[in-house]
């Protein structure tokens, strides 16, 4: 197999994506998309995210025409309805508390851009994460120490938030995080990056 050495951007401004791809070894840049990231009328979660990710690369693509890009996005679902990112200490309480002894599944979608030839390698990463009866003094000190209020679902599964967590059940332990890497490695085979 011929290996190709391309640029890879990874389109997107989050710390916690940009620690997962440097677990790869790679010379990965990172450009934040600055895209619109509300969900249309009538599209469903997963359509939402699949969508937005591909939104992500192809939006960096317009400045980086050559390379190959990796887009992300990441929808949380407790009976039927959308977490998002809380963005402050109350609303990330009532997330917990919502999903105290609860089952909440994580739709995090991959894509993989090649910005030359336009071609999309596409998945959708389910996570299903059943969460500990929680009190209200757990959450209280969780959130004191940890502050996840940058994360869908209220807790960082890769520090303090493990504790909350009964299980976790995926085929990709890294898509809870944000990015899939044991799928974005097959698209980079595919594309003909060697890792490692």
């Amino acid at each position: 197999m011929t290996v190709l050495t391309r640029e890879i951007v990874l389109a997107s401004s989050s710390s916690y994506r940009k620690a997962l791809i440097a677990r790869l070894g790679l010379d990965c840049g990172a450009i934040a998309p600055h895209i619109d990231e509300t969900a249309l009328p009538g599209e469903g979660p997963v359509t939402t995210a699949s969508r937005l990710a591909q939104a992500k690369a192809r939006k960096v693509a317009t400045e980086k025409t050559t390379a190959l890009i990796i887009g992300s996005d990441q929808i949380a679902l407790i009976d039927n309805a959308v977490l998002g990112k809380p963005g402050f200490h109350d609303a990330a309480f009532r997330q917990l508390r919502a999903m105290s002894g609860k089952t909440t599944v994580f739709h995090t979608a991959i894509c993989l851009y090649d910005a030359a030839s336009e071609e999309m390698q596409c998945a959708n990463v389910p996570t299903t994460v059943r969460m500990r009866e929680l009190s209200d003094d757990t959450i209280e000190r969780y959130l004191r120490q940890d502050q996840p209020y940058d994360c869908a679902g209220s807790a960082k599964i890769e520090a303090l938030g493990i504790a909350l967590v009964e299980k976790v059940e995926s085929d990709d332990p890294t898509a809870l995080i944000g990015l899939p890497l044991i799928t974005l490695v097959t698209m980079l085979k595919r594309a003909g990056v060697a890792v490692p």
